[in-house]
């Protein structure tokens, strides 16, 4: 604003210098311009050869109407503001005068600008000749408007229209002066046309405020979907211009379908029975048009662009047609494709049963229909015998006998898999092995697991019984179990012997019978085979050893004392009277004590004292 004074200081010295026979000389700029709500200062530059007697500030309304309005007055002493005037409290002057130059200054300023105070200000300066002189200035008022919305047509819009349709809108609020508003696509701005028009509406709101619309028609084409749409505004504010930009939209382009096609899901792999197939059918069109499906020229019913097949056959194999219908144009397109579902069938095994005698030879086939070539292999327990369809067993034995299974596969779709097993049994009379899965001595309390097999056609019959060694008594049997094998039966049982038992196992069909014995020892331990015999005979004899070991010491305590006693005197002894203690057979008062293991037997003989005793007075 300085700078502004200064040149209109320079540019009133000039006048004043150039025209020289004007007696006041008032310097004003054309406009100044001002933000809504803000603060105006208008300066008023004069020269004069004599001191400024009044200077009178008027505002004159744009029109017709070229009266003026007195707002303020000064007479160098005293200042005046037009009382019912707007610009009560809002308005003042500052003065400066410049005696030595005869310049002078009077500066109005206007508070709180309102769009009302654009108009033309005038500034009158009188000396004290009565002498005047005046300039103007008109006031400009900028509002920036608010940040423009862009909003395109939320229905699409079809290229067959063949005038511009409404794509989009622009708005932009609260400017002023009037906001200007430029279409763009892309990067280029939008120009009128054939192709494009705009329509623009402006409406002045109660405040004085401008609201700008503006609407774009245009004849899309297809490419038009993914161009990108916005709209540009211009504003004016003090001492310039600027601009701001919507955000970018994209349009909803309707075009008619020209072309359709067909595509499997699964797509990277052979169909197969039981699979689940997806036949998805595009256009490409917008909208989608209508779809329908047939299947070797039958009608099928589909969700919209999709067919889902499931849990297919090989009757869904065949060639399937998807056929489209534009509602707009009436036109309709078609593709087709074929699909083939795989197949393996159940395999057909010949003989499914065989019974063969010893010596004999069987031929065994297996054949199972497929749409793709096949790979057969034979199994006997999980172990491969041959790879091709026909197994042959020759001079069978009870080792041929047992479940074989035959397996296909197709190796091109190795899910495709069937697999089908035959019986193959050998007739005969039992062939029987027993096996014991522990010691058998039964240690540390541990039962004797048995089991027994018993191969042959037809199926054995095992029979087990259990029987005391010592007693050969039988002995109860615990619970069997029995379960059937590719070649026989399978029995076991677990015995805890107690003592030495006796376990046969017998099996038998109708071509004989065959027996198996085991013998099973109870428990013992080591070094202490005797005290730890748990049978009834040999508990007897351990408590007999007992009782003579307590004899012998009270008669060896007896012995002792007689003795001790004859050597004292106090038992005379005469030739009628002696004792003999050293004879040499038992009488019939002798006593035999027998001591039993249950593999070693003791005697042990002990001689009685014999003779008659005489008393000590004879």
């Amino acid at each position: 604003m300085t700078l502004r004074y200064i040149a209109l200081l320079i540019a009133g010295l000039s006048v004043f210098t150039c025209k020289t026979w004007a007696v006041v000389d008032v310097s004003m700029e054309d406009w100044v311009d001002v933000s809504l709500k803000g603060q105006a200062e208008i300066p008023c530059i004069y020269t004069l050869k004599e001191p400024a007697k009044m200077i009178v500030w008027f505002t004159k309304l744009p029109g017709r109407d070229q009266s003026r309005r007195r707002i303020y007055y000064y007479d160098g002493q005293k200042t005046v503001i037009e009382e019912g005037s707007e610009y009560v409290g809002r308005i003042k002057v500052t003065h400066s005068h410049e005696p030595q130059n005869a310049r002078g200054s009077a500066i109005l300023i206007i508070d709180n600008v309102q769009l009302s105070d654009q108009r033309e200000y005038i500034c009158t300066v009188y000396n004290v000749s009565t002498d005047s002189g005046e300039g103007r200035t008109r006031l400009q008022i900028f509002n920036s408007p608010s940040l423009p919305v862009i909003e395109g047509m939320h229905t699409g819009i079809s290229v067959t229209v063949e005038e511009p349709s409404k794509v989009a809108q622009c708005k932009v609020d609260d400017g002023y002066p009037r906001p200007n508003i430029t279409w763009y696509k892309g990067r280029f701005p939008l120009q009128q046309s054939e192709e494009v028009k705009t329509m623009e509406l402006v409406t002045t709101k109660p405040n004085g405020l401008f609201t700008v619309h503006s609407d774009l028609y245009i004849k899309v084409e297809k490419t038009d979907e993914d161009a990108l749409f916005y709209c540009e505004v211009k504003y004016f504010v003090p001492g310039g211009v600027r601009m701001t930009e919507t955000k970018k939209i994209n349009i909803t382009v309707h075009y008619p379908t020209t072309e359709v096609t067909l595509s499997v899901n699964p797509h990277d792999r052979l169909i197969k029975e039981g699979d689940t197939v997806k036949i998805r059918c595009v256009g490409n069109g917008k909208p989608p048009p209508i779809f329908s499906f047939t299947h070797n020229g039958d009608e099928l019913s589909s969700d919209e662009e999709m067919l889902l097949l499931d849990n297919v056959s090989r009757s869904n194999s065949g060639t399937y047609v998807c056929q489209s219908f534009d509602l707009d144009t009436g036109t309709s397109f078609e593709d087709s494709i074929n699909i083939t579902v795989h197949y393996l069938d159940h395999i057909v095994v010949t003989p499914e049963e065989t019974v063969l005698d010893q010596g004999d030879d069987l031929t065994l086939t297996c054949n199972a229909l497929s749409s793709l070539p096949t790979q057969t292999a034979w199994y006997k327990h999980d172990m491969q015998l041959v790879e091709r369809h026909v197994l042959e067993l020759n001079n069978a034995s009870y080792d041929t006998a047992g479940m074989y299974m035959c397996k296909v596969t197709v190796p091109s779709l190795p899910d495709l898999q069937e697999l089908k097993s035959v019986q193959v049994s050998v007739r005969g009379k039992p062939k029987l092995t027993v096996e014991m899965a522990a010691d058998p001595v039964n240690k540390a309390d541990r039962s004797v697991n048995l089991t027994c097999h018993a191969e042959g056609y037809p199926s054995p019959t095992i029979t087990w019984t259990l029987s005391d060694q010592w007693t050969g008594q039988p002995v109860p049997v615990p619970e069997v179990e029995s379960q059937k094998t590719d070649t026989g039966v399978l029995s076991m049982i677990s015995v805890r012997a107690t003592s030495k038992l006796t376990v046969n196992c017998s099996a038998a069909n109708e071509f004989g019978t065959v027996n198996v014995s085991h013998k099973i020892e109870a428990s013992a331990r080591v070094k202490t085979t005797t005290t730890q015999a748990t049978s009834t005979k040999g508990s007897g004899s351990g408590v007999i050893i007992a009782v003579m070991i307590i004899c012998l010491l009270l008669i060896a305590i007896l012995g002792s004392m007689l003795y001790f006693l004859y050597k004292k005197g106090k038992l005379p002894c005469g030739r009628s009277g002696k004792q003999d203690f050293t004879k040499e057979k038992a009488s019939k008062d002798d006593i035999v004590m027998e001591m039993k293991s249950g593999k070693s037997e003791e005697a042990v003989l002990l001689q009685g004292i014999n003779g008659d005793r005489k008393s000590p007075t004879e």
